[in-house]
């Protein structure tokens, strides 16, 4: 999930003939397409030999891969004679289209480090993000609350808008190709700001403009984080009328729904209310039944949303396998002790009278908010990951409840101290799933894979801090647990999951799929080596088993190790116009 501060810094096929339309169309300096109408017998990369599932969800196949420029140019039978500026002997492995991370977080790290090491050495070659928050409209009243980030990491915000930022992005490249929406809460903050309050016609016009510009320069669709604030103070009108913008541009609605917990079926209902009312595609994202007492409700959840599907609402859903969350160490505190921005929640953290009442409403359970402090059990279930303070970086790696024993603080207020000292921008992980609602989510039709984690890496600027292990396991998790060793999922089953499926959901032309004329996005693994190596302990593991990436045709993990190639690109959405 991604933190109040990185706020303004967090599926099936449907209507596929529609999609099939999308312009997913790099720069003008990017455009290097291969013919594969050609006739001789030379390519720059030939993958022989291999078990190739190829997105799909069709039973896997023995054949050769080739590759001209950034596009497939056969699947099948390459001749033995056949020239290539290289091969691969890919015997004994399977063969599978680049991973597509469904939710990531990426936007700002692969501008502070290109390689997007933890994604890539895992086999996802593009990334879907913008959650809420997302990369653009920004303004100086956004910049302002992610200050600290920007400063620690000295990553200067030369854009405004989104074509600004893929203009940047394609100039200094990336490991992944990057596709994201644009966050109503990006567009509340931007004209309404973090407080409390609906807008004003004015102001929703102004919303809605942005949204329209966003769509034009390149957006999938419009996203959400309503458990947060200041999104959890837009009603759903607001929600509905930014939505029929997105939808006016061929885009899709995509949420981080209000309640993944004690709210659950309200929140669920909100969701199919403004894909009804906006005539709009949904997609929930880390779709989960959170904190102890909702466990074992995920089948019901599901029931819910193939009710929805069944009276014609296009609703889908992601999980990331694994039964702990990660969001803001701030994310506990309630939305009254947030509202107004940084500045206020730290000035009412600091009061000790504010201070003795944001304590005493995080102690009583609620369906007016998200307690996820509660939600995990207390300081106990909440493990500090990164820090922006250098100050603090003693601290990653502990609960809250070690902390507070080791200062000799109560256990709130070594919580408080935490997000006072970092000016909210402390990520933490939040243990509140159950592996049971995981696993009946995964075996859904309609739910596809994420990771909800941004880019790190073991050395350069990202290295440090212990984030989440799903953002250096997720998809090699999937292949060898859920897979190989419990056979939850075939593993047509589950790479559709992490390819085709999500290509398709957010409209992705010519990614996600292994055939000719695609773009040669492609991940070979070895089947019976691939497991993910990350931990909640040591986390900044790169996994065991993916042999090699390709990306837009270029290798970029060459025998296990990472080439110095960056060939993605910005992907942009259905209602793009060329500037």
């Amino acid at each position: 999930m991604r933190p109040l501060s990185k706020l303004v810094s967090a599926a099936l096929v449907i209507t596929c003939l529609v999609f099939a339309s999308f312009v997913n169309s790099p720069s003008d300096a990017a455009q290097r397409r291969a013919r594969p109408g050609r006739t001789d017998s030379e390519y720059d990369l030939v993958i022989r030999g291999g078990r190739v599932v190829d997105g799909t969800g069709r039973r896997a196949f023995k054949a050769d891969v080739a590759v001209r420029g950034d596009r497939v140019v056969l699947v099948g039978n390459v001749p033995a004679g056949a020239r290539a500026k290289r091969t691969v002997d890919a015997t004994g492995l399977v063969v599978a289209p680049g991973f597509i991370d469904m939710l990531g977080q990426s936007e700002q790290y692969v501008l502070i480090d290109p390689r997007a090491m933890s994604k890539v050495m895992m086999g996802v070659t593009t990334e879907v993000t913008g959650e809420g928050g997302s990369i653009a409209p920004v303004n100086d009243r956004t910049l302002k609350e992610d200050e600290p980030f920007n400063r620690r990491y000295n990553l200067d915000v030369d854009w405004r808008t989104l074509h600004e930022y893929f203009r940047r992005l394609d100039l200094q490249g990336a490991g992944v190709n990057l596709a994201t929406f644009v966050g109503a809460t990006q567009v509340r903050a931007y004209v309404v700001g973090f407080d409390n309050r609906d807008p004003s016609p004015a102001e929703l016009a102004q919303m809605k403009r942005l949204v329209a510009e966003a769509m034009e320069d390149g957006a999938l669709g419009l996203s959400t984080s309503l458990q947060y604030v200041p999104a959890r103070f837009a009603k759903t009108d607001e929600i509905v009328e930014l939505a029929k913008v997105a939808r006016g541009y061929g885009g899709i609605y995509a949420t981080h729904q209000r309640s993944e917990a004690n709210a659950l079926d309200a929140s669920l209902a909100e969701v199919f209310e403004i894909a009804r009312r906006a005539d709009i595609p949904a997609e929930i994202w880390h779709l989960k039944t959170a904190y102890r007492k909702n466990w074992g409700r995920m089948p019901q959840v599901l029931a819910k949303i193939r009710a929805a599907r069944a009276r014609g609402l296009d609703v889908t859903a992601d999980v990331y396998p694994y039964t702990a969350a990660s969001t803001s160490l701030s994310a506990c505190l309630p939305p009254w002790a947030i509202e107004g921005g940084t500045e206020k929640m730290v000035a009412r953290l600091r009061d000790p009278e504010t201070r003795a009442r944001i304590k005493a409403d995080i102690l009583k359970d609620s369906n007016e908010w998200e307690n996820i402090y509660l939600g995990s059990g207390g300081a106990s279930g909440v493990l500090i990951g990164s820090v922006v303070n250098r100050d603090l970086e003693g601290l990653q790696g502990k609960r809250v409840s070690e902390v507070a024993k080791e200062q000799g603080k109560d256990e709130l207020d070594a919580l408080f101290d935490i997000i006072v000292a970092d000016r909210g921008q402390t990520g933490a992980i939040y243990f509140m799933m159950n592996e049971d609602d995981l696993r009946a989510a995964l075996r859904a039709s309609f739910v596809s894979i994420c990771t909800d984690s941004g880019a790190r890496a073991t050395d350069g600027p990202l290295a440090g801090s212990k984030s989440h292990p799903r953002g250096w396991g997720s998809y090699p998790r999937i292949l060898s647990r859920y897979v190989r060793d419990e056979h939850l999922l075939t593993l047509e089953q589950a790479v559709h999951k992490m390819t085709g499926q999500p290509a398709a959901r957010v409209g992705l032309r010519d990614r996600g799929v292994l055939r000719a004329g695609a773009y040669a996005d492609i991940t070979v693994f070895d089947p019976a080596r691939v497991r993910d190596l990350a931990t909640f302990d040591r986390p900044n593991q790169y996994p065991e088993g993916i042999n090699y990436v390709v990306v837009n045709g270029q290798l970029e993990v060459d025998g296990g190790t990472r080439t110095t190639a960056n060939a993605g690109r910005p992907l942009r959405g259905p209602g793009y116009r060329r500037k």
